[in-house]
């Protein structure tokens, strides 16, 4: 993985120490290390996250990672769970940096986080580990016994790996005292020795000596390695083979074709024969170099045995040796230098990268760490990057090698949401080569653009009466982010629309964006919604943006038009005219006035006559409404005619109003008043409950009267009873005349009550109203205000004579000027400003214009007249009008501030000339508001009238807790829309408190054990109009922690029924009261029946009374006054029969009923305990026969009837 370099001489560490200095200012920081080599796998070489001044889990977030390259080894990795960059595997020094002096290994560690890079250089200390060797074993030198006394013979140098002390450091030789060894330094601080002939050679005395060389190093411990030299000795030969040049220097390309010849290398050799013969070979090479050139022995000629490469080696250096035939040699220097051509292409290693960056990233964001390499060398070697020119993106260089590449501007993602980087690298060889690489970058959106509609301003329309919860329009709202930020909520901006909860009309989805209505619209009361939607997206910050939207109204014909006039009675009664019998035909009898609450076509009024007493007689203007007579009226024309006049709009389906008008043909109101009298009075049918409860009133009414009634029959046949036992006949003698009320006394009676009497409905008074007319005939008598006296201008003539004295005359001549109509009636002001309150009295004078005219005569006499409005809902005489003579201007309704605020007239006055002259005036209504609009409660809603809210609080709220909060609206404007909140009862007063004028409630204080579950507030809230007016809420505050808790308290509510009407009120009183005095009658009637019976047991009659036969029966004292009803008489009530049943007494008595027209009906028993009477009502008189008998048995069992005697009554 790591970059090492290769310094050997002096010239190359001041190198390697001036681009470490540059390297330390480039790169973020340098770290430093030193180890040794050969150390175990996984040893520490130090703490990375302390010379980064991160923690150990900073490493892992922050993404720091050592910086791999694909072509070096990586010696050393991370370890992330320590911090502590550690050997990956053993490191050899010499493998690494064989020859350098100082062996370095320089990486790069990234923090992907930051996009930093920070250089790491990690120095191999050698150490003492590879001993001196000689690379070519066994040397045989061939030396001429002619050789002088200190001539000098190279030895091999002896190879060691290690460097510095560990390197060789000296020489020894032994095996002969004929040689000796020099030890010289060489020029790259290398030592090399030369054998060095200290004795001349006899080879008769010796041919042949063999030497040791022994070369040791400086290391601890010592360590030394030897080779065996032997040394033949020759026969003299005169000369030596001499090179040309003792160093052959040679510039080759590295792209030299196999098999080419590098250089020739030439000795010269004097001598002749075998001993001029020169023979060459290499010395002194490395084994790469011997693998790469060939030397021919005979030639000279060095050969390419394999193609060169200059990023293998720029150089190649080594030694040739020239040997004769009489072993006499001679050596020369070599040296090839590889020239670079451009046969490389670069490679580029994508360092690091990001894949994508957030949008607004600044300018210089590093997207990735690019390092390109090119392994040629100078300007085949040097590479420039490119991208292309129309994307944001430029190549920086950093340090050495490596380079960022980063944004040049703010990115828009909605422009270009990703990038595809060509970062294109080329060398500066010739050709040119280049590699590409390509970079994806992907762009983050951030919450940079707020939604937007695409109207600002958005138009919907929707017919009034729709659906609840229907559909209105959709608004779609865009945003160019993505994600999360382009996920777009709607929601109503704004609260309120003139006064009004936008909430309790409109609800807007807030995904779809489907806008619904909560209620269904009234045209008449709102036409239009003025709002505003926000779309707001789910960025963080979330942008928003308003659109207005105006939603409006649609007219539908639901409302049927309403008649102003004629008013209908509040009665039901009809409105009454009074037309003349002399009226012509086309007499305005009156007009009905009606307006329809619709606009446009559904509000266009036409006026029929469906029904009339006479047809004919009368006509209705179709748009005028008009009634006037279509004829003269006749003689036999109905004094009292009815007309039925329908009202109709243009809707569809066209609804319509109906009234009728009775109009009297009289000349005065007298005349008049009896039929006034008898015009009937419609009565609206009442409710459900009114009616039960009158039908229930009126069933117990007659029960109860039929009950006196009975009782009074009974009453009376008692008494007429006992006049007839006591005289025999019809005589009542013995009865007072005051205990007897005859039929025509009842007659009499009920008679007093039978007087008509018409009330009024609905009036809530105990008295008549009867209908009062103060009708006079009275005429006005116009004074006419004409000036009719003409204008004179006198003319002085005077008549002067020459005389002397001059003598003169006078003569006055009167000039009368007439006038002519040239000026039109003037006002003192154009334009006039009128306020009137609104709830005036209709018909009320609220202003008086005037103009003038310096005219005169009927050129002077102005008419006023109104020629439009700008209200075009209405028709101006619907709601004003102007007195043509004095310009006095009337209110023809009451005015509401809150339908219009104002209104403008234009009025004209023209004078009576001809032709008539005319100016205008504008007069401008102002209405004024009045307190009346009681406060409207929105919120807490009542969902019933009378019902209450529910809040809950929890328990542990605290003192000033925010329970809810009272929200209220007032039509009225001004500080008649001033509201303020009291609470007026509480169930713990002083626990919670409202603001006066936010409406909030609150608690206090915090709950205490003692306080009630359930607490009950009644809020007011109050206007500060004059007189104030105000509204009530009632809220059920419930104390628990959940909702389950609550659940059964609120259950627990009792409901408040709704309140009964005054007419049901007095109903179910009546009612009552009737039913207590009939039952408190019938309770009475019981007891004084009891008291009469005489008997304290009275149930003992339904018992058989026991008599002696020999007993007689005596009748009744009628003279007391005791009726026949005394007698022991009941009625059966099982047998569900009128029939009556009289107990066996011991003289036996039968009954039989006589029908003033049928025959006796004869009574039977089958035994002796009770006989039946058949009780038989004919016409409206019954008659009871009383017959007393003697019982007498005969043998088949029947009884016969001895005497009898009877007693007849009317009911």
């Amino acid at each position: 993985m790591g970059a090492f370099l290769r310094l050997g001489s002096w010239k190359d560490q001041a190198l390697f120490i001036f681009l470490l200095l540059t390297v330390w200012e480039a790169v973020a920081g340098q770290i430093h290390y030193s180890i040794a080599e050969e150390m175990q796998k996984g040893s520490s070489v130090g703490n990375i996250a302390k010379a980064l001044g991160l923690s150990v889990r900073d490493l892992s977030e922050q993404g720091v990672r050592i910086l791999s390259a694909h072509d070096k080894i990586q010696y050393f990795n991370l370890n992330l769970n320590t911090g502590h960059l550690q050997t990956r595997e053993r490191i050899d020094r010499e493998k690494i940096c064989s020859g350098a002096g100082k062996c370095l290994l320089n990486f790069q560690i990234i923090m992907d986080s930051k996009m930093k890079l920070y250089g790491v250089e990690v120095e191999i200390r050698d150490i003492n580990d590879n001993a001196p060797y000689f690379p070519q074993g066994e040397q045989t030198w061939k030396i001429s016994e002619a050789s002088t006394v200190g001539s000098r013979f190279p030895l091999p140098e002896a190879q060691d790996p290690d460097v510095g002390m560990n390197s060789v450091q000296s020489y020894h030789l032994t095996g002969s005292e004929y040689f000796s060894l020099d030890v010289q330094m060489g020029e790259n601080g290398v030592k090399h020795a030369d054998l060095v002939l200290e004795k001349s050679l006899d080879r008769e005395e010796k041919s042949v000596y063999d030497l040791i060389l022994t070369a040791t190093d400086g290391g601890v411990p010592v360590q030394s390695g030897n080779v065996q030299i032997q040394v033949i000795v020759l026969d003299a030969n005169d000369n030596a083979p001499v090179f040309s040049q003792p160093v052959y220097e040679v510039e080759v390309k590295e792209n030299l074709p196999k098999g080419s010849t590098v250089c020739i290398v030439s000795a010269i050799d004097l001598d002749e024969g075998i001993n001029g013969e020169v023979k060459y070979s290499f010395r002194k090479i490395e084994e790469a170099a011997s693998q790469i050139f060939l030397l021919d022995s005979t030639t000279g000629e060095i050969s390419l045995v394999r193609n060169l490469d200059y990023e293998e080696s720029p150089s190649y250096e080594f030694e040739v040796q020239a040997e004769d035939g009489g072993s006499l040699f001679d050596r020369s220097k070599v040296l090839v230098s590889i020239t670079d051509v451009n046969d490389n292409a670069p490679q580029v290693e994508v360092a690091s990268q990001i894949n994508s960056i957030p949008e607004d990233s600044p300018p210089g964001t590093v997207i990735a760490i690019l390092r390109a390499q090119d392994k040629d060398s100078g300007i085949n070697g040097e590479v420039t990057y490119s991208i292309g020119t129309q994307i944001p993106f430029q190549v920086q260089k950093v340090v050495d090698d490596f380079y960022n590449l980063v944004t040049t501007k703010v990115l828009d993602r909605e422009q270009v949401a990703a990038y595809n980087i060509t970062v294109t690298v080329m060398d500066q060889g010739t050709p040119p080569f280049s590699t590409t690489t390509l970079i994806p970058l992907q762009i983050l959106d951030i919450n940079d653009n707020p939604p937007h509609f695409l109207q600002e301003v958005h138009i919907s329309y929707i017919m009034e009466n729709n659906p609840r919860g229907a559909s209105i329009f959709s608004l779609k709202a865009d945003d160019p982010d993505w994600g999360e930020n382009s996920r777009i909520t709607y929601s109503m901006a704004q609260r309120y629309s003139r006064d009004s909860l936008i909430s309790s009309y409109l609800s807007i989805n807030s995904e779809t964006g489907v806008v619904y209505a909560l209620n269904s619209f009234d045209y008449e009361e709102i036409r239009e919604i003025n709002f505003q939607v926000k779309a707001q997206d789910g960025g963080s910050p979330p942008l928003s943006f308003n659109g207005s939207v105006t939603l409006f109204i649609l007219d539908q014909n639901d409302n049927a038009p309403e008649i102003l006039y004629p008013s209908p009675p509040t009665d039901g009664s009809t409105g009454i005219e009074l037309a003349p019998h002399s009226s012509e035909p086309g007499y305005l009898v009156t007009k009905v006035v009606a307006v329809d609450a619709d606009s446009g076509q559904n509000a266009w009024l036409s006026y029929q006559l469906i029904k009339a007493t006479e047809p004919g007689l009368f006509t209705v203007g179709l748009h005028t409404g008009e009634v006037r007579t279509a004829r003269f009226f006749l003689e036999k024309d109905t004094l009292k005619q009815s007309l039925v006049i329908l009202v109709k709009d243009n809707g569809q389906p066209s609804l319509s109003a109906s009234v009728t008008v009775t109009v009297v043909l009289a000349d005065n109101i007298p005349e008049i008043l009896s039929d006034l009298s008898s015009i009937s009075s419609p009565i609206d049918p009442p409710s459900d409950l009114t009616f039960h409860l009158v039908v229930a009133v009126a069933f117990v009414s007659c029960l109860f009267f039929t009950f006196l009634l009975v009782l009074l029959a009974l009453k009376l046949y008692r008494w007429r009873n006992a006049q007839f036992l006591e005289s025999g006949s019809l005589n009542f003698s013995g009865v007072p005349v005051s205990q007897f009320v005859g039929i025509d006394g009842v007659r009499a009676f009920l008679h007093s009550y039978c007087h008509e009497v018409s009330l009024t409905r609905n009036s809530k008074k105990d008295h008549c109203n009867y209908p009062e007319g103060n009708y006079t005939d009275s005429s006005i008598n116009e004074q006419s205000c004409e000036i009719n006296d003409p204008i004179f201008f006198p003319c002085d003539l005077n008549t002067t004579d020459k005389g002397t004295p001059p003598l003169s005359t006078q003569k006055i001549i009167p000039l009368q000027i007439s006038d002519i109509n040239d000026n039109a009636p003037a006002f003192e002001k154009s334009s006039y400003n009128i306020y009137v309150p609104e709830t005036n009295p209709s018909g009320a004078s609220i202003f008086t214009i005037k103009a003038t005219d310096p005219d005169m005569g009927q050129n002077a006499r102005i008419t006023y007249s109104i020629l439009y409005s700008n209200m075009e809902e209405l028709p101006t005489s619907s709601y004003i009008s102007i007195h043509s003579e004095t310009g006095t201007i009337y209110t023809q309704r009451s005015f509401d501030y809150e339908q219009f605020r104002e209104f403008q007239l234009r009025v004209k006055a023209q004078d009576g000339g001809s032709p008539p002259l005319s100016s205008n005036a504008t007069i401008r209504v102002f209405i004024l508001d009045c307190n009346d609009n009681r406060p409207q409660i929105l919120s807490p809603s009542q969902e019933a009238k009378g019902s209450a809210s529910f809040e809950m609080v929890p328990r542990s709220a605290e003192g000033d807790y925010l329970v809810t909060k009272v929200v209220a609206v007032d039509a009225d404007s001004g500080h008649n829309a001033w509201l303020s909140y009291h609470v007026v009862q509480a169930t713990e007063p002083g626990f919670f408190s409202v603001g006066s004028h936010t409406g909030e409630i609150r608690t206090t204080r915090a709950f205490l054990e003692r306080d009630a579950v359930k607490q009950r507030l009644v809020v007011m809230v109050k206007d500060n109009g004059q007189p104030s007016l105000s509204a009530t809420v009632t809220l059920n505050l419930v104390f628990a922690e959940n909702f389950q808790e609550a659940l059964p308290e609120m259950k627990n509510q009792p409901s408040i029924s709704e309140s009964q009407s005054d007419l049901q009120f007095y109903l179910v009183l009546a009612l009552a009261l009737i039913s207590f005095l009939f039952l408190l009658t019938v309770i009475l009637a019981i007891t004084m029946k009891i008291r009469r019976s005489g008997h304290p047991k009275f149930l003992q009659c339904f018992g058989p009374v026991p008599h002696s036969k020999g007993s007689i029966m005596f009748p009744p004292n009628f003279e007391d006054g005791t009726l026949p009803y005394s007698y022991q008489l009941c009625l059966s009530s099982e047998s569900r029969k009128n029939e009556f049943t009289f107990l066996t007494p011991h003289v036996q008595i039968a009954d039989h009923i006589l029908s003033s027209e049928k025959p006796d009906a004869p009574f039977t028993g089958n035994d002796e305990s009770n006989l039946n009477c058949q009780l038989q009502n004919v016409d409206k008189w019954t008659y009871f026969n009383v017959i007393y008998y003697d019982k007498k048995e005969d043998s088949s069992g029947k009884f016969t009837f001895l005497s009898s005697s009877g007693i007849s009554c009317s009911p």
